[in-house]
Formats: C-alpha cells, sequence, structure tokens
C-alpha cells in the first residue's frame, strides 16, 4: 500500500520525528519552510502515490521539523483537482500525515476576496465551506465511515486560538465562507454573483477536498485563505496565476508570523 511504502521511507530518514500538527501550504506561501528547525525534506517524486504538482509557487516537498516546541509535517505545495481530474488526488499526502501522529491539519490557500472590505493582501480564517464542484473526494468508499460529518468542520476552539492570536499580534484578519471552484479558468462575475448569494466570502480552487479527507480520518482542522485578488466583477484588473504569486507575498509575513505563534502555543 502507497501510504504504508511512504511512511516507512520518511520514517527511516526522519531521526524519528513525531509531528502532531500537519501543514498544507498554498501558492507562493512555501518560504514558511524556511523557518522549520531541524528539518528533514522529503520530495514528493520519492514517496509512493504522492502528486505531481505542476502549479508555479508548489514545491512538492514534505519537510518534517520542528517550530519552536511543537513537531509539524509541512506539504510544501499541493495538487488540484484541475490538475489530475481526481478530487482525491490529496488523499494519500492526507493519510500519511495521520500514519505519522498528525492530530491537526493546518491549510493554507490563495483565495479571491468577495467581500470589499478583505481586500488583496489580506487574510481571511474560514468558518466554513461551499463545494460548488459537484465532486467528492470520498467517491468509490464502501464503509459507513464515508457519510462524514461537517458541522464544525473548522475546529470552533483552533479558529478561536487563531483569532486571539491576530489580536495580540494586531493582525487584521476577517472570517468567511470558502467556496470551491474547480478550476483551473477563473470564475465569471456571474458566477461570483451566484457565490454571493449563497454567501461565500473568498473563492478558490483546492482546500475543500483536503478539509473533506481530514474530517474522514479525524484530524481537527484550521484553514486560512491569502485575498490574492477580488474575485470576477469585482475589479478591472484582469486576473491572473502571476497577480495571485504576487499578492501572497503581501500577506506571507502575517500569515507566518499567525501559524509561528499558533504553532508556538499548540501544546499548551
Amino acid at each position: 500500500m502507497s501510504v504504508n511504502r511512504s511512511v516507512k521511507f520518511i520514517r527511516s530518514g526522519s531521526k524519528n520525528h513525531s509531528p502532531k500538527v500537519g501543514i498544507i501550504l498554498g501558492s507562493g506561501l512555501g518560504s514558511f519552510s524556511d523557518g522549520v528547525e531541524n528539518a528533514r525534506t522529503f520530495s514528493y517524486n520519492d514517496l509512493p502515490g504522492f502528486p505531481q504538482v505542476s502549479v508555479a509557487g508548489h514545491a512538492g516537498q514534505l519537510i518534517l521539523g520542528n517550530v519552536i516546541e511543537t513537531e509539524v509535517a509541512v506539504l510544501q505545495g499541493r495538487a488540484h483537482y484541475y490538475e489530475h481530474g481526481q478530487a482525491d488526488v490529496m488523499k494519500i499526502p492526507v493519510q500519511t500525515l495521520v500514519e505519522l501522529g498528525c492530530e491537526t491539519l493546518v491549510l493554507t490557500n490563495a483565495a479571491g476576496s468577495l467581500v470589499e472590505d478583505a481586500t488583496p493582501g489580506s487574510i481571511m480564517l474560514l468558518k466554513d465551506h461551499i463545494n460548488f464542484t459537484g465532486v467528492s473526494p470520498l467517491f468509490g468508499e464502501s464503509e459507513n465511515s464515508r457519510f462524514v460529518d461537517m458541522v464544525n468542520a473548522y475546529d470552533p476552539t483552533l479558529r478561536q486560538k487563531i483569532r486571539s492570536i491576530a489580536d495580540e499580534k494586531n493582525i487584521n484578519i476577517h472570517e468567511g465562507v470558502y467556496i470551491w471552484f474547480c478550476g483551473p479558468s477563473f470564475e465569471t462575475p456571474a458566477e461570483i454573483q451566484a457565490a454571493k448569494s449563497l454567501g461565500a466570502d473568498a473563492v478558490g480552487m483546492s482546500t475543500v477536498p483536503e478539509v473533506i479527507l481530514a474530517r474522514y480520518f479525524g484530524l481537527k482542522v484550521v484553514a486560512l485563505s491569502i485575498i490574492t485578488n477580488m474575485a470576477a466583477g469585482m475589479s478591472d484588473l484582469a486576473l491572473s496565476h502571476e497577480q495571485t504569486m504576487e499578492n501572497a507575498d503581501h500577506a506571507a509575513k502575517d500569515l507566518e508570523l499567525l501559524l509561528t505563534e499558533f504553532l508556538g502555543t499548540y501544546l499548551h
């Protein structure tokens, strides 16, 4: 089984790291990995069942180490549904985090804003999501465990901890609902209007399948979006991945501070 072989390979080269928190880093957010101490790095290419990533800003590496006192497993980049046509493309990486010992999954992404106040360069803490794609990473599962309860999928206690850190560090964060479109084309203005009417505050092409998988495997979840653009029809600027990468840099320091403080207090 790919998960078992990946876990065996990782443990053989990781000096007995036992991570408690898994982190998946989105577009342009890979620099957080630079702060991981005692790091051991594994290419996805060397891990059976791990996907190939093809999007700029996603390095395709697993990094084990610690941030302050907390041992972490950082997935530096993700594969997306639109790259492979598989909603469960991140199943083996998420399950590998579980088998390594993780109990919490922190997700980050780059997203478009549907809220006038949440401008590019700001951060949004996710409180819920809308799956607009009609697909699930649990298609094909046969046990009753596939019927996952998604109430409080974004853990209220962890969200409160993030809010408290943001207040303490004077970081302005928004809180909202993320809607998942499959991509890779950006949404149309009409689709964004539909998303607004459904109650969405941010839009993106990732994260939701990983949240579903995390809850399926029993992980607690907290997720943060860097707002990189106003959604289609809300700005005169043309949407592009280059814009996503550039604006991700603007909020990366605040997000890295939030994550570092969160991990520093995680065991307390």
